[in-house]
C-alpha cells in the first residue's frame, strides 16, 4: 500500500505530471529495457519479450501492446489573487462542485519543487449559512466561486502564488473497511496497477513487445494517449483506468456501471470508444481460466486513453480495462481491495499469454 498512498499523494494536474515522472521512474527501476520522456511528457516505458530466467527473445516477430495508465489528475490552475490575498482558480478537468465545499488545498508553484507547496482552505464565496438567506442556501456554486484563503496577507500570497500555478485537494490515502480511499484513485489505481502487473509479468516472462505508457493530459481530452500511440504504433492498446461503481443508495441497480467487489471491468463501450469484442472475451477466457474475478460493464458517459488509442494512425484493437470505483471525483474515491487484486492479476496473466 505504500507505493499507492505515494501515487496517490503526489499532485500532478494535467500539464502539471512532473512530479508523477520522477516518483514512477522511482518505483519502475529494472522493469524496462528503456523510458522515453516524449515531447508532451508520456513516459514510454518498453519492456523487450524475455523468458523466465530474464533472458532476452526475438522481437521481430513480437506482438506490441501499448498499456496506457494516465498519471495526471483532476485539479486547478491559478487564475487570480485579489487585493485581500485570495485566490481564484479554473478546474482542470471535471468536478462535481457540490464535493467542493470546506476543503483543504495545496497550492504548488514549482511543480517538481514540493517544499514550496502551501496548504489553503477552498470555500464558495458569500455569506455563511448564519446570516444566508434560504434562496442563497440553495445555490450551487460554480467553480468560479469558490476562492482558495492562504491565510496570509495580499503582499506575501503575491510573492509566493503565480497565475498558472497547480492546486489540488488535499486529503489522506486511508483504509476503510476492505477498501481504500483517497482523492486521485483516479487515475493513480492504474498507475499501480501497471506496475504491480509488470512486477509479476518479469517473473513469469512474456512473448509481446510491452510498452507501457504512463499518459499525461487525459482529463482534458485524452492528449497524451493520442500522441504516445503514434509514436509506439501498438498492435493492441489497452487503457488502464478507473469506471463507475455506483451500486449505492439512490441509483437504480441498470446505472450502476459496476458492482464493488465483482472484480476486473471490461468494458464494452463508453463515449469515446467501442471495444475490440475478440479482446473482450481473451480476457474473459484469461480470467476463468486462472479463477479471476471479472465484469462486464458500459459507461454511458465518458471516456478514456483507449479511445485515442483505437484512433491514432492506422488504428488499433483496443481495451478499456478498468477498476470499479466508488465516488469518482470526490476527495473520497472508493477502491474494494479484491478489485484492486483481481485488475493486477488478470492484466498480468494476460500479458504472459500474449503471442
Amino acid at each position: 500500500m505504500k507505493l499507492l498512498e505515494a501515487l496517490a499523494t503526489t499532485p500532478g494536474i494535467p500539464g502539471r505530471e512532473h512530479r508523477m515522472r520522477e516518483l514512477i521512474r522511482k518505483h519502475t527501476k529494472g522493469l524496462f529495457d528503456e523510458i522515453i520522456e516524449d515531447a508532451m511528457g508520456s513516459l514510454i516505458c518498453v519492456r523487450h519479450p524475455r523468458g523466465k530466467d530474464g533472458k532476452k527473445k526475438d522481437v521481430r516477430d513480437a506482438t506490441k501492446v501499448m498499456l496506457a495508465s494516465h498519471m495526471d489528475q483532476i485539479g486547478f490552475m491559478v487564475k487570480h489573487i485579489d487585493d485581500k490575498g485570495f485566490v481564484r482558480v479554473v478546474p482542470v478537468g471535471g468536478f462535481d462542485t457540490r464535493n467542493l465545499f470546506a476543503r483543504l488545498v495545496t497550492i504548488c508553484p514549482d511543480p517538481r519543487e514540493p517544499k514550496k507547496d502551501i496548504t489553503g482552505v477552498m470555500n464558495p464565496s458569500g455569506k455563511p449559512i448564519h446570516i444566508a438567506t434560504e434562496e442563497e442556501k440553495k445555490k450551487i456554486p460554480d467553480v468560479g466561486d469558490f476562492t482558495i484563503d492562504l491565510g496570509m496577507s495580499a503582499d506575501k500570497v503575491k510573492k509566493k502564488v503565480k497565475i498558472g500555478d497547480m492546486a489540488v485537494l488535499k486529503a489522506p490515502v486511508t483504509e476503510v473497511g476492505d477498501t481504500v480511499v483517497s482523492q486521485c484513485l483516479d487515475n493513480r489505481i492504474a498507475c499501480w496497477l501497471a506496475i504491480r502487473a509488470m512486477e509479476m509479468v518479469k517473473e513469469t516472462g512474456h512473448d509481446c513487445e510491452i510498452h507501457c505508457v504512463f499518459t499525461v493530459q487525459e482529463e482534458v481530452g485524452l492528449r497524451g494517449a493520442l500522441t504516445s500511440a503514434y509514436a509506439v504504433k501498438p498492435d493492441i492498446g489497452i487503457g488502464i483506468d478507473t469506471t463507475l461503481c455506483v451500486d449505492t443508495p439512490g441509483v437504480p441497480d441498470d446505472l450502476r456501471t459496476t458492482k464493488q467487489g465483482d472484480g476486473a471491468a471490461l468494458t464494452c463501450m463508453d463515449s469515446s470508444v467501442i471495444n475490440d469484442y475478440d479482446l473482450i472475451e481473451e480476457f474473459e477466457a484469461v480470467a476463468k481460466k486462472h479463477k479471476i474475478k471479472y465484469q462486464r460493464s458500459i459507461l454511458a458517459r465518458g471516456g478514456t486513453d483507449s479511445g485515442a488509442i483505437q484512433r491514432a494512425a492506422a488504428g488499433t484493437r483496443t481495451l478499456t480495462f478498468s477498476c470499479p470505483t466508488r465516488y469518482i471525483h470526490t476527495v473520497t474515491e472508493m477502491i474494494h481491495k479484491d478489485d484492486m487484486h483481481a485488475c493486477r492479476d488478470l492484466l498480468a496473466a494476460w500479458l504472459a499469454q500474449v503471442k
